[in-house]
Formats: C-alpha cells, structure tokens, sequence
C-alpha cells in the first residue's frame, strides 16, 4: 500500500504585483541559502539554492496579464515531500508579507511525481476525477473563465477510451490520452490544459499536475489542503483495482454532506491530523455536512451523520462517493 506521505510532489504559484526579484528574495528568506539572477527570454529566472541544496525558481508567467510584465512571477518548487509542507507554508506567508496580488486567473499547480503508476493506475485516477468532477470544480471555485481556457474539464471521448480498451500499460494509457497510436507529447501540448493534466506524465519530468486551484488569498492553510487533496487522489488511485466513470451529479443541498462522506472514506482525511484540511476543502460547498438533505420545518429530517467526535468518522461505506467498480 502506498501513502499519500510516502509522495513526492512540487509546487507551481503564481503571483503578481511584485517584482521577480522581490519575490525571489522572499523565498530566500524562508530556504535561505544564495541567490542570482539567470535571466534571459522567456521566463527571466531567478535562482535560490536552498541550504540543502535543492533549487527554487521564480520565472516570468505570460499568462498574468492582468499586471505589468515585470510583475509577473511564478514560483516554482524543487521536488518535495511530506516533512517539506512546512516550508511551503511558510514560504507563502512570506509572499503574503510582501504584498503579492492573487486574483481569480493566478494558478496554483500541484505536481505529484508519477513514478509509481502504471498505464493502469493513471487510467483510474482519471476516471476518478471525472467522475468527480463537479465536486471539485465547486470545492475550489474554478470559473467558468478558467474552465473554458486553462482548467478544462476532462474530455469525455478520451475517458470512453480508457473504458472501452481498459489501458494496462503507459504506452497504452498515453495512446489513449492523445487519440493516436504514435503520440509526441511536448511541454505545451493543447491537452495540459485540463483539471487533471496526464500530458506532463509522458514528459521526463514524470509527473500529474492538477491545475484546479488558485493561490486564494495566499492562505498558508488552503494551499496547503489544495496539495494534501492532491496527493490523497493519487494515493486512492494507486491502492485501488478499478474505478467508475460514471459521472457524480452535483446536488447543492447534499455537496458538502457529499464532498465530507468523499474526504473520509475515498480519500482517508479523517480524524484530528486532517481537521484543518476537510475545513478548508468543504469551505465553498453549500448543505451541511452532517446531513445528507437539510431539515426543514414539517418535514421528516434526512439522514444524519453522526458527529460525536473528530475520531468517529459517522459514515459508513455505502455513502462513500469515490468507490472502487464499474468500468
């Protein structure tokens, strides 16, 4: 069994208002360790080597045109794993400090390392997010703005593909991603712009980008829950024999009862340790997250979920919105 802690994962942020260099030395504040500039088209990179030796970087990011071209930066991560959530965090507050600009167009994107799936396992994460894919739209707010352009939903006719010829290997899986049989993936191939990006799996960075979240507000605790989500799909996935298609209807008066039953039973959120993440993941979602219908005035109550305790869950395996089956 593999767990979501035992993932690598990076980060991408994108912030504006603030010069590269400011930001690069933010960041250089919180890793420590010199800094210089490369410079140079495009991107116009700044470099921080931390003091363990791994590299940030803050590049120019084309698509913030909502600021001034020296006010566009994206910082970019090192490979990094569990103990590193920390650093992260405070490596936004210190952003926050300086004043950068999010807006509802900045992206924040989630790489988790893509070493141990096979052709398999990629094909049920991605039938799993599709068929979630309402919830986590709303959970995170994409617009419709970003959904049309940079965060598009999975497309129906590659997922019908992995139903119909259920991929086993990578070869097979990406023969499936591209609609081609000899496919020549590139950094800017058209189909990374998607929810679930599988284009930058078949690239040597080895990777799954999730690209539905923004930096919102640069709060330390929400990115942060926007990685822990990331990297407990990819666990569920990587555990898991099979995955539905099937679409989930999203209901308003049952998504946050629905998104919770998700975060605990699918994902394994539960319990004290992940208190402050299912907080932050359910914070957009209407209904109440102990009811499955709310209660109204002469009318039968719904089903209640027990809510007792942190450490009892009150959800039993029939309500899990993420099960195993199906094709």
């Amino acid at each position: 069994m593999i767990t979501m802690e035992q993932l690598a994962f990076g980060v991408e942020v994108e912030v504006g208002a603030q010069t590269r260099e400011a930001v690069a030395r933010a960041v250089q504040s919180v890793v420590a360790g010199p800094i210089r500039h490369v410079g140079g088209p495009p991107y116009d990179p700044w470099s921080i080597t931390a003091a363990d030796g791994r590299e940030w970087r803050v590049v120019a990011d084309s698509s913030l045109a909502a600021y001034p071209p020296d006010q566009r930066a994206e910082v970019v991560s090192p490979i990094l794993t569990w103990t590193d959530l920390p650093t992260v965090q405070a490596v936004v507050r210190a952003l926050r400090r300086i004043h950068c600009a999010v807006g509802p167009l900045n992206g924040l994107h989630v790489h988790v390392g893509a070493e141990s799936f096979t052709g398999k396992t990629l094909a049920i994460l991605a039938k799993q997010v599709y068929a979630n894919e309402e919830l986590i739209f709303h959970a995170f707010g994409v617009s419709d703005e970003r959904k049309a352009r940079y965060t598009r939903p999975l497309d129906p006719a590659f997922i019908a593909r992995l139903v119909r010829r259920k991929p086993v290997t990578r070869e097979a899986f990406f023969q499936c991603w591209y609609n081609a049989k000899h496919y020549q993936p590139t950094r800017y191939h058209p189909s990374r712009y998607v929810l679930l990006n599988l284009n930058s799996a078949a690239l040597p960075r080895n990777t799954i980008e999730f690209r539905a979240y923004t930096p919102e507000g640069l709060h330390a605790g929400k990115i942060k829950a926007a990685i822990v989500f990331s990297l407990a799909l990819c666990a569920r996935a990587l555990n898991s024999r099979a995955a539905s298609a099937k679409k989930k209807t999203y209901h308003p008066a049952s998504a946050k009862y629905d998104f919770r039953v998700a975060l605990i039973l699918a994902l394994q959120l539960s319990g004290p340790a992940h208190r402050h993440t299912r907080r932050h993941l359910m914070a957009r979602m209407p209904g109440d997250a102990a009811f499955k219908h709310t209660c109204r005035p002469g009318k039968s109550s719904g089903k209640q979920i027990e809510t007792t305790s942190e450490a009892d869950t009150g959800v039993r395996p029939g309500d899990d919105a993420m099960q195993e089956g199906g094709a």
